[in-house]
């Protein structure tokens, strides 16, 4: 029987659903382009300013389907910076949102595995490579981190 691990962000409640976009771009080893920091406001929080950032956090994707480390404790207000480096062969993502989030978008991805990849929450990671997500958890919550990479998900890579 396979099982599952979860990657999960706690602050203190859940929260509700929102809107993902994908795509085949991706930038330079560990680099964002440039360009404003977004006001946008997401039921799991908000892009964070790297300057403000309080902690980094290291994350590995592997091609055994995991995330290193798994589970990760998050005050609420706090921002965070994900160095995501994927250790695998394939491409692999980390995808930041709610259970019912990722879930859905995983389902969506099977549909359009070439969606656009430009969200301040997602990190698209080629083999060798790292990026970086900063994020701002600014609302309580159990938030969840995934690859969505048609068949990851359902391998456990949540």
């Amino acid at each position: 029987m396979h099982r599952m691990f979860t990657a999960v962000m706690a602050s203190m409640a859940l929260v509700s659903t929102s809107a993902f976009a994908h795509g085949d771009k991706h930038a330079v080893e560990g680099k964002k382009e440039a360009k404003a920091i977004s006001t946008e406001e997401k039921d799991f929080g908000r892009e964070g300013d790297p300057k403000k950032a309080t902690r980094t956090v290291r994350v590995d994707m592997s091609d055994k389907m995991r995330f290193t480390p798994a589970i990760l404790a998050i005050k609420q207000g706090e921002t965070v910076k994900f160095i995501v480096r994927n250790s695998g062969k394939t491409m692999h993502e980390m995808v930041i949102g709610t259970a019912k989030e990722l879930k859905d978008h995983a389902e969506m991805m099977k549909k359009h595995p070439t969606m656009e990849h430009d969200e301040p929450y997602m990190a698209h990671v080629p083999p060798g490579k790292t990026e970086t997500i900063v994020w701002q958890f600014t609302k309580p919550g159990e938030f969840n981190y995934g690859c969505l990479i048609p068949g990851h998900f359902e391998a456990g890579m949540v």
